[in-house]
């Protein structure tokens, strides 16, 4: 907790493509509608790189990455009347909206033209203590530990919310293709969805944990064609890309029935190509999906205390979220880093 002291430890990066360096801050605090957070936990995401490579436009620097954070409200801004001191809450990738623009104007927050990022565009959970929008808060259940909580709230509420949105119904084949750090939630989501689970993977190791996560199916992509493999299954309703290759999920198009998708969160550099004529073929689709605002993420961490949903984590001090980046980044980690300040 920061509470008693005057500064606060945080993880920043001081410019594009240079280290993570540990650092004192002064405590902040909040503005009007902010709440400063006592961070618990905070999850290492792929998607951190933005921050470390400064490729997504417009960063300024210092800036303290980390956009999976639970910890409990300490100070509270003017104009806050929903969040009180000691809440327990958790803060994802959306970290605000306009409420002006068009899609705002329709309810669609994390479409937002305008909307801000945590550990990108605002500073983030690698620290002590944070600050927070309350519109984006979302309220953390009890029985769910703060280091199981931090992943879900974006590795879980993408993978969840994506399949929510699909129109798989019980029964449904839904495949999840990618067995990692989406892909390992994303498993169990589908299985506690009542949906016949497929696990796809290029690695034949990782059959006896995805089965242990529910999957009813493995399928070995590095020795058999995922696409005729989901075929000789029936043919999937929804595919849930979660690896984040264009080749896998250009392979993977052929796995869909008739009205068929894949929903597309995993994110490759280079382009996919499509295979058109068994989209047409099938009335198929393949589209993506980007996790969700504070309301999403707290059905996310709702449902999964429900059906005891967690990530397998390995947990780092903040001194080490050098070390903690560098094992999710080469795929070493078995399947989320999470910095425990």
């Amino acid at each position: 907790m920061s509470s008693g002291s005057e500064t606060i430890r945080a993880v920043e990066v001081p410019a594009p493509g240079e280290p993570f360096e540990l650092v004192e801050r002064p405590l902040p605090d909040p503005g009007r509608g902010e709440v400063r957070v006592s961070v618990e936990a905070c999850g290492v995401c792929h998607s951190d790189a933005n921050t470390l490579d400064g490729t997504y436009p417009g960063i300024s620097y210092p800036r303290v990455p980390g956009h999976e954070v639970v910890g409990r409200v300490e100070a509270v801004g003017p104009g806050v009347d929903a969040w009180s001191v000691g809440d327990r809450v958790g803060a994802g990738w959306h970290a605000g909206h306009c409420f002006t623009c068009e899609p705002c104007r329709r309810g669609e927050f994390q479409q937002c033209v305008d909307a801000d990022i945590h550990g990108v565009t605002v500073d983030g959970g690698y620290a002590e203590a944070t600050l927070v929008n309350a519109e984006v808060l979302a309220a953390v259940p009890e029985e769910l530990d703060a280091v199981d909580a931090a992943p879900l709230l974006c590795a879980g509420v993408t993978t969840y919310n994506a399949l929510r949105h699909t129109d798989a119904r019980p029964g449904d084949l839904v495949a999840v293709q990618g067995v990692g750090g989406l892909g390992h939630l994303g498993v169990q989501y589908a299985r506690a969805g009542g949906f016949e689970t497929v696990a796809v993977s290029t690695s034949p190791e990782k059959e006896a944990a995805a089965r242990g996560f529910g999957a009813d199916h493995f399928v070995d992509a590095s020795s058999e064609d995922p696409g005729e493999a989901l075929q000789k299954l029936g043919g999937a309703d929804v595919v849930l890309a979660t690896a984040p290759s264009a080749d896998a999920i250009t392979g993977i198009v052929a796995g869909l029935g008739t009205d068929g998708e894949v929903a597309v969160v995993g994110v490759p550099d280079e382009p996919v190509e499509v295979p058109a004529g068994h989209l047409v073929g099938t009335r198929s689709a393949v589209r993506g999906w980007a996790s969700g605002h504070g309301r999403d993420s707290q059905d996310t961490l709702e449902f999964s205390a429900l059906r005891g949903i967690t990530p397998e984590v390995e947990t780092f001090p903040l001194a080490e979220a050098a070390a903690a980046y560098e094992r999710m980044a080469t795929g070493e980690v078995r399947f989320r880093s999470v910095v425990v300040p």
